[in-house]
C-alpha cells in the first residue's frame, strides 16, 4: 500500500481506543507483567506512547515543515516513561494518551499537508535524512508495533499454561 495521510490518520485515531478496550479494567498483573529483564510491560508501552505524543511525532513534523534539515531533530528518550509514569495508574496513562493523541490528530489535520510537503526532509540524529512521509508512516507502524508488543507480552503470560498448543501459537514463539 502506498502511503496516504488520510488512511494513516484512520489508524492513528484508533490506537487509544484499541489500547483502552484491551487494557482498561484488567487486573494489575496483566498491565505490569513483561517478558523478563529489560523488557516492557503494557503499562511501560503506554507510557512510552505518551512520550512520543509529547516529544516525537508532531514536534518533528513541525521541524521538517518549518526548518527542514537546518534544525536536526532533538534526540528522543525512548525510556523516559520509566520516570514520567511513576505514581500514575494505567487508566490515568490511557486517558492521557487518548487526550494527547486527539490533540495531535487535530494539529496534524490542521497542517493541511500536501504531497510536496511529504517530500520535505529533516535530519534524524541516528538515521540522518528522512522525509515527512517517512516520519508519518513510521508513526503508524510504531503504533501497530506496540499494539503487537502488548498482545505478545500478554499472550506470553500463559505460555506454560497452553501446554502442547504452544506449537500452534505463533505469538508465543
Amino acid at each position: 500500500m502506498q502511503f496516504n495521510l488520510e488512511k494513516s490518520i484512520l489508524v492513528l485515531e484508533r490506537t487509544p481506543a484499541v489500547l483502552k478496550q484491551l487494557l482498561h479494567g484488567l487486573p494489575e498483573e496483566w498491565a505490569t507483567s513483561n517478558e523478563g529483564p529489560e523488557t516492557w510491560s503494557p503499562y511501560d508501552v503506554v507510557g512510552h506512547l505518551i512520550q512520543g505524543e509529547k516529544k516525537d511525532w508532531i514536534p518533528r513534523t513541525m521541524i521538517i515543515l518549518e526548518h527542514g534539515e537546518k534544525q536536526p531533530f532533538t534526540p528522543f528518550d525512548r525510556f523516559a516513561q520509566f520516570e514520567e509514569s511513576k505514581g500514575k495508574s494505567l487508566i490515568e496513562l490511557l486517558e492521557e494518551f487518548e487526550k494527547l493523541r486527539e490533540k495531535n490528530i487535530v494539529e496534524l489535520k490542521g497542517l493541511n499537508i500536501t504531497e510536496k510537503d511529504l517530500q520535505k526532509t529533516g535530519m534524524h540524529p541516528g538515521l540522518r535524512q528522512v522525509t515527512l512521509e517517512n516520519l508519518l508512516a513510521a508513526w503508524v507502524v510504531h503504533d501497530l508495533g506496540h499494539i503487537h508488543q502488548i498482545s505478545r507480552v500478554m499472550a506470553k503470560q500463559y505460555k506454560r499454561e497452553v501446554g502442547p498448543w504452544t506449537e500452534y501459537m505463533g505469538v508465543l514463539k
